[in-house]
């Protein structure tokens, strides 16, 4: 029987616009991008030319160092641009659908060290990430444990796994588990019927962040200076057990559109890196005026209307920009409406249980960080969490190690950035802290 663990600090976000569970198959995306910049870690080049055919699985981009982590075609046609901004960085690769799929086969029944070489290969060992650093996993350095969630509690998130995936759930985890002296940890959502003989399976319940790898790592084995875990999601374990009993490298996803201003949120079923404009065409509330987030509103990334599915590759989130918005008495006003995590507004009153309609606004300006205690409210690590982020801007390695550096990813402070009075990028200062950490201890 699975341990139970109750997640007790943290907060769900009562954004209006939760998808249905209906999926319509997007059958019009004929263009498709790749970018690293959403696989931090390796230095990536291109290995493919405009014009050039490619089959789905075929690469696009290999790491410098090793040339063995590789990002790939979702689908076959045509590479139409291999873009690239200041200072030549590639900032994605596109490929243009053009025909019927001829998918590269990796062979079928793999295991060891074969199994780890179609992993590679096949563009699915970049989905998973390593801590420290919260980078693709280096694959000439064992990890202790791996780790992965079943389950994802950001704001209007789906159900990960598909019936057609679950059930090569079982295989990823005994590959998963062949690829470290450790154990594979399995965290799931409470009352799933999700078992495993490969893994060690957690429950978990509570607020977001509990479907966050990072909260279960914390609160099952948390991660030491001079130790190395993997963690990943459920369906990218499910897709390494397709992969590796099939030989077929499954580059499909399910996007979950999803967000206040959209007429009717639902699943989409498409490949990976699908160009925006086809997923949200006719289906925005209003054309002008709304930001296009892909992923959730916490950790996704902004694109525009010509832009692309980026990785997780499973939500996009339509919000108000609020560049129009009018409100009497502004920050000021009383109505019940404006929502705030504090009691400085009506809309405690009446409770959470109804979603608001969140816009992109800011809402206050930045200050000098303020040791409240606002982010302990919301941040179940036992972890100072102004403390670390103090030492990061100071770049004081020291402290940093001290404080808890090596646990933690930009996401895990994604809700203190959304509580946090001052307004700082709470993300992206982990972010450049991890950079900066890695780069002189290398």
């Amino acid at each position: 029987m699975a341990e139970k663990i109750r997640i007790k600090k943290g907060f769900d976000i009562p954004l209006a616009g939760m998808p249905s569970s209906i999926v319509t198959d997007d059958r019009l995306t004929s263009l498709f991008a790749i970018s690293p910049d959403d696989f931090p870690g390796p230095v990536w080049k291109a290995v493919v030319k405009p014009e050039e055919t490619v089959n789905a699985g075929d690469p696009l981009l290999v790491d410098k160092a090793t040339g063995k982590v590789r990002l790939v075609s979702p689908v076959a046609g045509r590479v139409k641009e291999v873009h690239r901004g200041e200072r030549r960085h590639i900032e994605y690769v596109s490929v243009s659908k053009d025909g019927d799929p001829q998918p590269v086969n990796f062979g079928n029944n793999m295991k060891g060290n074969e199994a780890k070489e179609a992993i590679l290969a096949s563009g699915l060992w970049a989905m998973m990430r390593q801590r420290p650093f919260d980078i693709v996993p280096d694959p000439e350095v064992a990890p202790r444990d791996i780790f992965v969630t079943a389950f994802d509690s950001a704001p209007l998130a789906g159900e990960l796994l598909s019936d057609s995936l679950a059930k090569w759930l079982e295989a990823g985890l005994e590959t998963l588990a062949s690829l470290t002296a450790g154990k594979v940890y399995l965290g799931i959502k409470a009352g799933s019927n999700i078992s495993s003989k490969a893994a060690e399976v957690y429950e978990f319940e509570g607020p977001h962040p509990a479907g966050n790898v990072g909260t279960q790592i914390a609160a099952i084995k948390p991660v030491n200076k001079g130790e190395t875990v993997w963690t990943l999601d459920a369906v990218t374990a499910a897709k390494i057990g397709k992969l590796v009993k099939t030989g077929e490298a499954d580059l499909t996803t399910t996007v979950a559109l999803t967000g206040p201003d959209v007429k009717d949120p639902h699943l989409i079923s498409t490949f990976v890196g699908a160009s925006i404009d086809s997923l949200i065409k006719d289906a925005l509330v209003k054309e002008e005026g709304v930001r296009i987030i892909s992923g959730n509103v916490l950790t996704g990334t902004r694109v525009r209307k010509d832009g692309f599915l980026r990785f997780p590759y499973r939500q996009i989130t339509v919000i108000d920009e609020g560049d129009d918005a009018d409100e009497f008495m502004g920050w000021a006003s009383v109505n019940p409406g404006k929502f705030s995590v504090k009691r400085s507004f009506p809309a405690f009153l009446r409770g959470f249980s109804k979603p608001f309609h969140f816009d992109a606004r800011i809402k206050g300006g930045h200050r000098a960080m303020i040791l409240s205690g606002e982010y302990d409210k919301v941040f179940p690590f036992d972890i100072y969490p102004e403390f670390l982020l103090k030492a990061i801007m100071a770049k004081d390695i020291d402290k940093m190690e001290k404080l808890g550096i090596y646990e933690v990813a930009p996401e895990d402070f994604a809700l203190p950035e959304f509580v946090d009075t001052s307004k700082i990028e709470l993300q992206k200062t982990v972010r450049d802290g991890l950079d900066y950490l890695r780069k002189e201890l290398s």
